[in-house]
C-alpha cells in the first residue's frame, strides 16, 4: 500500500509541473492580447488625428486639381468658340457674294452656319450667346432666301413650253405626222400599240436637275416647304398648259361642242385621243421624272409639287372627253366613244402609276370617272342603236327588192363594231360566248337579229308575195356575205352561217315557187288535157277535136304563157339581186326549169300551131329569145328600158 502511495506521489508531480506551466503560459498570452489591444487601440487614436490633420491638405489638392481641369475645359470652349466665330466669318463672306459665284461653295456655307447654330445651342453657359445665335439665324434666313431667289429663277428659266416639233419627235415612228403638216397618224391597233417605243422628252437638262435638287434641298430644310411648292407650280403649269395648246388642245364647254357640228367635232375627238397619249406619255411621264429627280427623298412634297403642276393640263383635257361623254350619242357616233373609251383603258395604269401619292387622287380618281362615264355612254349608245334598228321605220321597203340601206348600213356597223372586240369584252361580258344550243348572239351582235326583225317587218309591206322573198332572199344573203367576209365568220361561228344560207335558199325557192307556177303550168300536157277537148292533139288535119285542139292550144296556152311571161320580164327586170353570184344563181335555176319544159311544149304542139294562119302570133319566141330576155331579170332596169 504504502508502495502504492509512493508511485501516486511521484507520478502527480510531473502533471502538477505540466498543469503549472499551462497556466503560466496562458497568462502571458492573456497579457500579451491584453497589451497588443491596448497598442492598436492608441495606433488607431494617432492614425484618426492624423487623418484629421491632412484632410485639410487633400481638400486644397483636390480643389487645386479641379480648377486645372475646368481651366482646361473653359480654355477648350473658348478655343472652339473662337474656332465657330471662324467659321461663321468665312461663311458670311461667301453667303454676301450670293449664289452666283459659286453655288456649292454657297451651300457649303450654309451647312456651316447650320454646324454653328447648333454649336451655340449647346452653349448655352456662354454668356453672348442668345445674340450669336440670332445673328447666325438671319444671316442663314436670308442665305436661304437668296437660295429660294435662286431655285424661282432657275427653274422659270428653264419652264418653256415646248413647241410640236419636238414632241412629234418623241412618238413612235408610226405615229408622227404626215410631212404635209400636223396631221397624226392613227395609232397602231392591238398589241403594237402597247410595244411602241416613245423617247421622254428633256424638259429640263439633267445638270440643271442636279442643282434644283440641291437648292431645293437646301430650301426644304430651311422650312420652307410651301414656298418651294408654289415656286415649283407657277413655274411648271404654264409651260404644260401652253405645250399642249400649241398642240391644239383647246378649253371647250359642254355648249360649245354641242353645237359643234358633227365633222367638226369627231375631228377634234380624233386629235383629242392623240393629245391624251402625247399629254401621258410624253408631258406628264417627262414631268414626273423632273419631279422625281428635283424632289429626291422629299417623296410626298414631290406629289404635291407634281399634282399642282398637273392639274390644269389634266382638266383641260379630261373636260373636253366629260362633255362629249355627256352629249347625246346618234349610233354613228358610237365609235369615236369607243376610240375615246380604248385610249382612256390604254392610258389607265400609266396614269395610276404618273399620279400615285395622296396628293394626286383627285386626278387619279377624275381619270377613272371619265373611263367609266365613256363606257356606259358607249353601251347605252349601243342599246339605243339596236331598239333603233328593230323599229327603225324611216323608211319603206324599197321598190326593187334590192338591199335596204338599213342592211348595208348594219352590215358595215357590226363588221366595224368587230375591229373594236378588245373594247367590247370590256363592255360586254357576253361578248365573246355563242350559245350553240338556242342560237344566242354575242351582246354586241344582238343587232344582226334586231335588223331580222325590222327587215321581215319591211317585208310585209309588199303587195307581190314573191317580191317579199326576194326581198329578204337579198338582205339575208347580204348578211351572210358580210359576215364570210369578215373576221365575225369566227366569232359567231359556221353555224351561223350555214343557218342563215339555209334561209336565203329557203326564200329563193319560195320566190321560184310564187313566180313561175302559173308560168309552168301553162307547158303542162295535163293541164292541156284536163282542160277540155280531146288529147288528141297531136293530129294537123282538122277535125273538130283537132280543130278545136287548136285553138285552145293558141288562145289559151301560147297566148296565156306569152301574155304572163312578157308580164313577167316586164316587171321583174325592174326588181333587183344586187349580187351578181345570187343572180345569176336564181335566173339559172329558172332557166333549168323553164327551158326545157318550153322546148318540150313547143316541139309537141308547135306544128299543130304553125299549121295554121299567122303561127307567129302565138309562138312569139324561141327558146333563145326566152333565155335572153331571163338574163335580163333582176337588172333593176326602169320602166322605159324593159320596153321592148
Amino acid at each position: 500500500m504504502a508502495g502504492l502511495g509512493a508511485m501516486g506521489a511521484a507520478a502527480d508531480d510531473p502533471l502538477s509541473k505540466k498543469a503549472a506551466l499551462m497556466r503560466d503560459s496562458l497568462q502571458k498570452c492573456q497579457t500579451i492580447t491584453d497589451s497588443m489591444v491596448s497598442t492598436l487601440g492608441s495606433f488607431d487614436h494617432r492614425l484618426s488625428a492624423l487623418e484629421s490633420a491632412m484632410r485639410p491638405t487633400q481638400i486644397r489638392t483636390n480643389s487645386i486639381r479641379k480648377a486645372s481641369q475646368n481651366i482646361d475645359k473653359t480654355l477648350k470652349v473658348a478655343e472652339d468658340i473662337r474656332a465657330q466665330f471662324d467659321v461663321y466669318g468665312q461663311a458670311e463672306t461667301i453667303i454676301l457674294k450670293g449664289p452666283h459665284e459659286d453655288l456649292q461653295s454657297y451651300l457649303t456655307a450654309i451647312d456651316m452656319l447650320r454646324g454653328n447654330i447648333h454649336f451655340f445651342s449647346r452653349c448655352k453657359n456662354y454668356k453672348g450667346y442668345e445674340g450669336v445665335l440670332n445673328k447666325t439665324n438671319n444671316l442663314l434666313a436670308n442665305a436661304i432666301s437668296k437660295l429660294e431667289e435662286e431655285f424661282k429663277q432657275l427653274i422659270t428659266s428653264y419652264s418653256k413650253p415646248l413647241k410640236p416639233e419636238r414632241l412629234f419627235k418623241c412618238l413612235p415612228v408610226s405615229m408622227r405626222p404626215s410631212p404635209e403638216g400636223h396631221h397624226l397618224h392613227n395609232h397602231p391597233s392591238g398589241n403594237s400599240a402597247d410595244s411602241a417605243v416613245y423617247t421622254l422628252p428633256t424638259l429640263i437638262p439633267l445638270k440643271v436637275l442636279m442643282l434644283l435638287h440641291n437648292l431645293a434641298n437646301q430650301v426644304i430644310q430651311g422650312g420652307h416647304q410651301q414656298e418651294v411648292l408654289r415656286t415649283y407650280k407657277n413655274a411648271r403649269f404654264p409651260a404644260l398648259d401652253e405645250s399642249l395648246q400649241k398642240l391644239g388642245v383647246e378649253k371647250l364647254s359642254k355648249d360649245d361642242i354641242q353645237k359643234m357640228p358633227w365633222e367638226a367635232l369627231e375631228a377634234k375627238i380624233g386629235n383629242w385621243i392623240h393629245f391624251m397619249r402625247i399629254a401621258v406619255k410624253l408631258l406628264f411621264s417627262g414631268e414626273r421624272k423632273v419631279c422625281d429627280q428635283i424632289f429626291e427623298g422629299f417623296e410626298t412634297l414631290g406629289d404635291q409639287c407634281f399634282a399642282e403642276a398637273t392639274t390644269s393640263s389634266v382638266s383641260m383635257l379630261l373636260s373636253f372627253g366629260d362633255a362629249v361623254a355627256n352629249s347625246k350619242m346618234l349610233p354613228e357616233k358610237l365609235f369615236v366613244i369607243l376610240d375615246m373609251y380604248e385610249i382612256m383603258r390604254e392610258l389607265h395604269s400609266e396614269i395610276e402609276y404618273l399620279f400615285k401619292g395622296t396628293a394626286c387622287t383627285e386626278i387619279r380618281e377624275s381619270a377613272l370617272g371619265l373611263m367609266k362615264r365613256l363606257a356606259r355612254t358607249a353601251q347605252e349608245t349601243f342599246g339605243g342603236f339596236e331598239d333603233a334598228v328593230e323599229k327603225d321605220a324611216t323608211k319603206p321597203a324599197v321598190s326593187d327588192g334590192t338591199v335596204h340601206p338599213l342592211t348595208s348600213y348594219v352590215m358595215s356597223y357590226a363588221k366595224y363594231l368587230f375591229e373594236y372586240q378588245s373594247t367590247l369584252k370590256q363592255l360586254f361580258p357576253g361578248f365573246a360566248t355563242v350559245d350553240e344550243s338556242n342560237y344566242q348572239l354575242p351582246d354586241a351582235f344582238r343587232i344582226m337579229q334586231a335588223l331580222q326583225t325590222n327587215l321581215e317587218g319591211k317585208s310585209k309591206q309588199y303587195r307581190d308575195p314573191a317580191l317579199m322573198h326576194l326581198f329578204l332572199m337579198n338582205n339575208i344573203h347580204y348578211m351572210v356575205r358580210s359576215v364570210r367576209g369578215s373576221e365575225a365568220k369566227d366569232l359567231l361561228g359556221d353555224d351561223w352561217v350555214q343557218r342563215h344560207r339555209r334561209i336565203v335558199q329557203q326564200h329563193a325557192n319560195q320566190y321560184r315557187r310564187i313566180t313561175w307556177s302559173k308560168v309552168l303550168q301553162c307547158l303542162s300536157v295535163q293541164g292541156l288535157t284536163s282542160s277540155g277537148g280531146s288529147s288528141n292533139l297531136s293530129g294537123a288535119d282538122g277535125g273538130n277535136g283537132s280543130g278545136a285542139s287548136r285553138a285552145m292550144v293558141k288562145d289559151r296556152w301560147f297566148k296565156t304563157f306569152n301574155m304572163q311571161f312578157e308580164e313577167l320580164h316586164q316587171k321583174q327586170s325592174h326588181w333587183t339581186v344586187p349580187d351578181p353570184e345570187l343572180r345569176e344563181s336564181l335566173r339559172l335555176a329558172v332557166a333549168e326549169v323553164l327551158l326545157p319544159a318550153y322546148r318540150s311544149f313547143v316541139n309537141r304542139f308547135g306544128p299543130l300551131v304553125e299549121s295554121g294562119k299567122t303561127p307567129q302570133k302565138y309562138i312569139k319566141y324561141t327558146v333563145e329569145d326566152l333565155e335572153h330576155m331571163l338574163g335580163e331579170f333582176f337588172e333593176g332596169k326602169s320602166r322605159n328600158e324593159t320596153k321592148r
